[in-house]
């Protein structure tokens, strides 16, 4: 059995969200974490949680996404943290990626969540681009558990991450020939750091590169990771699922 630790499995991006759930359970993905990254798709997030079985979810505000943001949607994420299937706070982080970004911004908003995180004990799912030596320094003065996103580091980034409490987020990326960075840092960290995660409707691996993902992909990215390892796919089902359990607390509720 797989876990997708991370997609955006939203109306805006699925016609037929139902159709999503039966491709997850025919692929023997027994849960999906869904994340919001604003008011608008957080709220979706929570009706998500409370309508379908296998989803979980994160909810949070996108470095990107804070043209709109208000101090009134800190109260908002305090009022809603406690939902039964809200495992943790995200998508959440620093973006340096565009000429334009307001970093006082968005490291203010990246460390009052964090503050909620550690108020109610919930773990975080961590957006860093261009951004990793700021979002490191952060993160370690925190001491909270996590997973880095996507990530796209070196793996000495990958080994510093681990050694403050986070996992390693590897999606579709990990099938393109031409990623190697991330095929070292897999190679080299231990499968117990590993989450597996789609960021659907993004990033779909091989063979569907290119089209939109769907959370049904995940053992696609297993199978990869099971290459480069050297083990079974099933090894990769019941580790990483495993690192889920040690990450996320939704097998207690």
């Amino acid at each position: 059995m797989f876990i997708d630790n991370h997609c955006h499995v939203l109306g805006e991006y699925y016609d037929n969200i139902d159709e999503v759930i039966k491709k997850c359970k025919a692929a023997k993905v027994e849960k999906i974490i869904v994340s919001g990254t604003n008011i608008k798709t957080n709220r979706e997030v929570l009706e998500l949680v409370n309508k379908y079985d296998i989803v979980y979810g994160t909810i949070g505000f996108h470095p990107t996404e804070l043209d709109d943001f208000t101090d009134t949607y800190f109260a908002w994420l305090e009022a809603n943290i406690n939902n039964k299937k809200i495992i943790g706070i995200g998508e959440i982080g620093l973006d340096y990626h565009y000429d334009n970004t307001d970093k006082e911004l968005q490291i203010m908003v990246f460390k009052r969540q964090l503050d909620i995180a550690k108020k109610y004990h919930k773990s975080v799912i961590i957006h860093s681009r261009d951004s990793t030596r700021d979002t490191y320094n952060i993160l370690k003065d925190y001491k909270l558990s996590g997973v880095i996103h996507c990530f796209s580091g070196s793996v000495e980034m990958a080994r510093e991450f681990i050694k403050i409490g986070y996992y390693i987020g590897i999606g579709g990326i990990i099938t393109y020939k031409n990623a190697k960075n991330i095929k070292e840092v897999v190679k080299e960290i231990p499968l117990s750091y590993i989450l597996l995660e789609t960021d659907s409707p993004y990033l779909a691996p091989e063979p569907y590169r290119g089209k939109e993902n769907n959370p049904s992909n995940i053992p696609l990215i297993a199978e990869a990771i099971s290459g480069i390892k050297s083990v079974s796919i099933t090894e990769v089902a019941a580790v990483t699922t495993a690192n889920s359990r040690a990450v996320f607390d939704f097998f207690n509720k």
